[in-house]
């Protein structure tokens, strides 16, 4: 056992070096009037009540650190759901926006500007298609997509006029847009925003059998399957070996655009550049964005080959910002680092490494923890709703927040654990221990005083589907 762990030891100390670029902030210019408190109570009064976060602020961060208005620090788990795979603040990063905002910002597509081509250059040979159709947010990355598929389903497959399924996977997360929650089993998303866009079906996630069902049924109108390769708001779902190489040969097999949103998995966050890459499988279409900006700027793209892109024509697809020089810009150097730093070999090896110690910790409450997963830096921990209740996956990322470790629960037993690609072995250390910590001391305490009048929420049934996917 012993002798197997060296390589992997070595491969640490190679990958690791230091912490990076985690220094001391200046110090905080927050007035008296602008603490935690005050900034979250003015958030609560003046903003849509649409998120439910962990009650602590972001005042500054470098790297994998965060500070709060009075100067706290913690390690940042979440990197704002993989939008910040570089670190924060990355230097090179910020360089090429000062300069570039010192020089240009905005043409619109009406114009071109100097900035774009390079990008879209850099981004085709990078993952080896022919063209890219710049956005800014993810969901308009996903709407674009969806267009995309169905103008190549009336052009070039010749389905009949407003007939064309898009089929997407049952647990499935693509964005808030009503495009994207019409594909969703997320009741919260879809309850009360009716009616939905038509022209959807689902299937169950890892299913090689329901997907060859459907694509036979329904082939001749079904011009695209979306879907992500590791679902992530689902709880970091890893589909069984084997299923992204069966789905290429049924999309291929059917002549339906396989389409991969690799906007949370895509840019090293799970030791590829592209999670696809697993199974070396090559999609139809590609959806980047998050780590595409650095978490400077909101960078999204669709990358496909002319055959499928240049359906569509002048006026009938884009976005004012989609493009602009300046996140042009951020999301070269934002590409520059990831290569130039070795991210995706060092989310690889430092991703074995945090399961490795997730999983120790599992063996010390195997009543509590029901499952490690994950690939690369993208991981959760699935605990027990028995033995968590009557406390959650928010309660004890609460505690972790007390101990310094931000991360945030998806669903009611799940916590993703996905930090910034340049963390450091001994941050991952301090994890670790602090949920040790959490379950051991703090989960008991937090189960007496809740109030036993605090009833289990019962785990509610999909409106699409029927089934209950989380429970």
């Amino acid at each position: 056992m012993a002798s197997s762990k060296r390589p992997l030891q070595c491969l640490l100390k190679r990958a690791l070096g230091t912490r990076g670029f985690c220094a001391l902030p200046k110090k905080s210019s927050a007035s008296p009037s602008s603490s935690s408190e005050e900034l979250m109570r003015m958030e609560h009064e003046y903003s849509a009540h649409n998120y439910h976060p962990i009650p602590m602020v972001f005042s500054q961060a470098k790297g994998t650190c965060i500070w709060d208005p009075e100067g706290h620090k913690y390690i940042d788990f979440l990197s704002a759901y993989s939008a910040v795979n570089q670190g924060h603040c990355h230097p090179k990063v910020m360089k090429a926006l000062v300069e570039q905002a010192e020089r240009l910002t905005l043409s619109s597509r009406a114009f071109y500007n100097d900035k774009f081509p390079v990008l879209a250059e850099y981004l085709t040979h990078l993952f080896g298609y022919d063209m890219v159709l710049p956005m800014n947010t993810g969901a308009e990355g996903v709407e674009t997509a969806l267009k995309l598929a169905r103008k190549w389903g009336y052009e070039k497959k010749k389905i009949p006029k407003n007939e064309a399924i898009i089929v997407s996977c049952c647990g499935c997360f693509h964005g808030r847009t009503l495009g994207a929650i019409s594909m969703s089993c997320d009741n919260d998303a879809t309850r009360g925003f009716g009616p939905l866009v038509p022209g959807h079906l689902k299937v169950d996630f890892g299913d090689v059998d329901a997907l060859e069902k459907i694509f036979k049924d329904h082939g001749d109108q079904i011009c695209g399957f979306l879907f992500e390769p590791i679902q992530g708001e689902a709880g970091v779902i890893v589909p069984p070996d084997g299923y992204l190489k069966a789905v290429r040969d049924l999309c291929s097999k059917h002549n339906i655009l396989m389409i991969a949103d690799e906007i949370q998995t895509g840019i090293a966050r799970t030791g590829k550049m592209l999670a696809c890459e697993w199974e070396n499988i090559r999609p139809d279409v590609v959806i980047l964005g998050k780590a595409l900006g650095a978490g400077v700027l909101p960078v999204s793209a669709v990358l496909a080959d002319k055959d499928i892109m240049l359906c569509i024509k002048p006026g009938e697809h884009g976005s004012t910002f989609g493009g602009n020089p300046l996140a042009s810009a951020v999301a070269i150097a934002a590409l520059n680092v990831v290569k130039d730093e070795g991210l995706i070999e060092r989310a690889a090896t430092m991703g074995q490494e945090f399961r490795d110690q997730l999983r120790n910790v599992q063996m010390r409450f195997p009543e509590i923890i029901k499952e490690v997963r994950g690939r690369g830096l993208l991981n959760a921990v699935e605990m027990n709703n028995k033995a968590l209740f009557p406390a959650s996956a928010y309660d004890v990322c609460l505690k972790l927040k007390e101990r310094g470790i931000l991360a945030k629960p998806t669903h009611d037993t799940i916590i993703r654990l996905a930090p910034p690609l340049c963390i450091s072995l001994e941050e991952l250390k301090e994890a670790s221990k602090a949920l040790s910590d959490v379950l051991e001391t703090d989960l008991p305490k937090m189960q007496k005083q809740i109030p036993d009048s605090k009833l289990a929420a019962a785990s509610e049934a999909c409106d699409r589907c029927g089934r209950v996917l989380h429970d």
